[in-house]
């Protein structure tokens, strides 16, 4: 499968997804209508589904003039988002699957930014929206601490290391400023810091991560880390440490930075 990432709006990310084979074609996110049907003509493909992460406008908005473009699109997303995402004819929920063309792709429902967040599996590409970022994770809109860091949880100890990470939105160099604030001996996030200066300096995405890059660099995935530990045990004396607690500190601490 061929993907394109296609940066929208301000700081999003939508993704074209390609069946080279069949040359069937499904987008991830619509964020935003004309760089998107661009990116449709220009690779020639026949757009066939339309790949919902959550209903919130900066990820859909581009979703009504696609439909009115492209007739007969599958338009998937969570099925507690039927009312809150306009044209979902494909209601999904955890385990479901997703075919486009000859790839099969599953869900992975992972609430926490929204109640009908989910998640894009196809092989090991990951198509995360706001649940899980680049050194980073959503801000809790109608979700639960617990919700995402289960959510986190899952995808870090159940897919493989090498999982490619598409998330929704150009945040990793903020994000690993206060993976670094959290963590000030991690290694890793130094170097990582200085790879995505380099990108950002050329202009380029810093989607794709991997997982294994997440499992060393996200604060939101190392909350067992005795380092970040200590600095939640700092800020928020007399609160529980186990990794649900410093999660939600995280989280407090992210939502201020």
């Amino acid at each position: 499968m061929k993907i394109i990432s296609l940066p929208c709006s301000f700081d999003n990310y939508s993704y074209l997804l390609i069946c080279e084979e069949t040359g069937i074609a499904a987008v991830v996110d619509p964020a935003e209508y004309y760089p998107i049907s661009c990116a449709v003509a220009d690779a020639g493909v026949s757009l066939r589904a339309i790949l919902c992460t959550h209903h919130h406008a900066d990820h859909i908005g581009g979703l009504d003039d696609l439909l009115e473009e492209f007739s007969g699109v599958d338009v998937y997303g969570h099925a507690g988002d039927k009312r809150r995402i306009h044209g979902l004819n494909s209601p999904v929920a955890e385990g479901a699957t997703v075919q486009i063309g000859r790839n099969m792709g599953r869900v992975l429902y992972t609430p926490g930014h929204t109640a009908g967040s989910i998640c894009y599996l196809f092989g090991e590409e990951l198509f995360t929206g706001d649940t899980l970022f680049g050194a980073g994770c959503g801000r809790l809109f109608e979700g639960t601490p617990k919700q995402m860091h289960d959510a986190l949880d899952t995808i870090a100890h159940s897919l493989p290391p090498a999982t490619r990470i598409h998330f929704g939105h150009e945040y990793t160099a903020h994000n690993l400023k206060f993976a670094h604030f959290v963590e000030p001996g991690n290694a890793a996030v130094a170097a990582r810091q200085e790879l995505v200066d380099r990108q950002r300096t050329a202009g380029q995405p810093t989607t794709p991560s991997t997982l294994a890059d997440e499992a060393a660099t996200n604060p939101f995935l190392r909350c067992r880390e005795q380092g970040i530990v200590d600095t939640v045990a700092q800020r928020f004396f007399g609160e529980d440490l186990d990794p649900l607690s410093v999660f939600t500190a995280l989280r407090r601490l992210r939502d201020v930075f």
